[in-house]
C-alpha cells in the first residue's frame, strides 16, 4: 500500500502544511513535532513524491547537463564534480549526450525545460544563438562549463586556454627545446581550438623560436586517432622536431602510440606533452607530462554557481580556474 502526505498528517495528528514544512526543512514547528512526524514517516514507509514537492516549493531538485561526447575521460571528471555538488544540495543530475548535433541539442533542451529541471549546465561546446534564445525565453537558469560565450551574458567556468597553451610551450622551451611542433584540435573551434593554437604560437614568437607551417598539424578533433594521424604528419613535415605539444591528452596518447609504432623513443628522441591531466595521462607509457585542468573542481564550481543562482536570483561572476604543469616522464631536457 502506498501512503500519502495526508496519511502521515492524519496519523501524526498535525496539518499537511506542517508535514510539508518538515520535509522541506522549513521552520514553524517544534522539535517534538518534527520527531513525531519523522517517526510516522518511518513507520508508514512514506516516500515523498518529487513532483508533488516540486509543486509546493517550485523546485524539482534536478539539474540538466549537456555534453557533446560522453565517452571522453574529460567528461567523466567534470561530471564527478557536478554530481558531488548536486548531491550536497539535495539534487539529482540528468545527463544528455548531444554529439554536437544541433537538432539533438535542441530536443534535449526542450526535454529538460518540459521536465522543469531547476537549471542547466551547458558544457564543452559553442553556445549557438538558437540554444541561447530558447533557454532565455523559458527563463531557465544556465551556466556554461569548459566553454564561454562572447555574444551572450551567460556565466561560465573554464581555464584560460590561451594562457595554458602558452605555459605548455614555454615549459618545453625552458627544457631546452627549439624545434617544437603542435598537434592541435580543430582550427575552427573558437573554444579550445583557436586559443590553444594562438597561445602556442605566441610563446614561440616571444622566445624567438622559428615558426612556420611545418610546426603545426591541424586535426579534426581532440581524440586518440587525431593524435595517431597527427604524429605521422608531424614527423613527415617536420623531421627535426624534438618536442610536441598536443592540444589534449587523448591526442598526446595517440601520438605516443604512433611514435612507438614508428620506433621513435619517447622521451629520448621525442618529447610529448598533453593538455587536460586526465586519469589516462598517468597510465600511459611513459606517464604523460601535461597541462592540468582542475576538471572535477570545475564541474563542482559550475553546479555550485547554478545552485547559488537558484537560491539568490543573482547572476554569479564567471570563474577562470587555475591551470598547472604536471610533470611526469614524457618530456626530456635537452642539454
Amino acid at each position: 500500500m502506498s501512503f500519502t502526505i495526508k496519511d502521515v498528517a492524519k496519523k501524526a495528528n498535525v496539518s499537511i502544511a506542517t508535514v510539508s514544512r518538515i520535509l522541506n526543512g522549513q521552520g514553524g514547528y517544534s522539535e517534538r513535532t518534527k520527531l513525531k512526524v519523522l517517526k510516522v514517516i518511518e513507520e508508514l514507509g512514506y516516500q515523498p513524491n518529487a513532483v508533488a514537492r516540486g509543486l509546493i516549493n517550485k523546485r524539482t531538485h534536478t539539474i540538466g547537463v549537456l555534453f557533446p561526447k560522453l565517452s571522453s575521460s574529460l567528461v567523466t571528471d567534470l561530471l564527478d564534480g557536478i554530481e558531488k555538488a548536486a548531491n550536497d544540495n539535495g539534487s539529482s543530475v540528468i545527463v544528455c549526450h548531444t554529439e554536437s548535433n544541433g537538432e539533438k541539442t535542441m530536443k534535449y533542451l526542450q526535454l529538460l525545460i518540459e521536465k522543469r529541471v531547476d537549471g542547466i549546465i551547458f558544457a564543452s561546446e559553442i553556445l549557438k544563438d538558437e540554444y541561447y534564445q530558447y533557454v532565455a525565453k523559458s527563463k531557465m537558469p544556465m551556466i556554461l562549463l569548459s566553454t564561454e560565450s562572447y555574444a551572450y551574458p551567460v556565466p561560465f567556468v573554464k581555464v584560460n586556454d590561451f594562457h595554458a597553451a602558452y605555459s605548455a610551450a614555454k615549459y618545453l622551451i625552458d627544457k631546452g627545446h627549439t624545434k617544437i611542433g603542435m598537434i592541435s584540435g580543430n582550427k575552427e573551434d573558437i573554444i579550445a581550438g583557436i586559443p590553444r593554437i594562438e597561445g602556442f604560437k605566441k610563446a614561440l614568437a616571444d622566445h624567438d623560436i622559428p615558426l612556420d607551417d611545418q610546426n603545426i598539424v591541424f586535426s579534426r578533433g581532440f581524440t586518440f586517432p587525431d593524435g595517431v594521424e597527427g604524429l605521422k604528419r608531424m614527423v613527415d613535415q617536420f623531421p627535426d622536431v624534438t618536442a610536441i605539444f598536443a592540444a589534449s591528452d587523448e591526442i598526446a596518447i595517440g601520438a605516443l602510440s604512433a611514435a612507438y609504432q614508428r620506433g621513435i623513443k619517447v622521451p629520448d628522441e621525442l618529447s610529448v606533452m598533453g593538455y587536460d591531466n586526465l586519469s589516462l595521462a598517468e597510465m600511459s607509457i611513459p606517464p604523460l607530462t601535461t597541462v592540468g585542468q582542475p576538471l572535477a573542481k570545475m564541474g563542482e564550481t559550475s553546479a555550485e554557481m547554478l545552485f547559488a543562482l537558484l537560491e539568490t536570483g543573482d547572476t554569479p561572476e564567471s570563474r577562470i580556474m587555475p591551470h598547472k604543469i604536471v610533470e611526469r616522464m614524457s618530456v626530456k631536457e635537452r642539454k
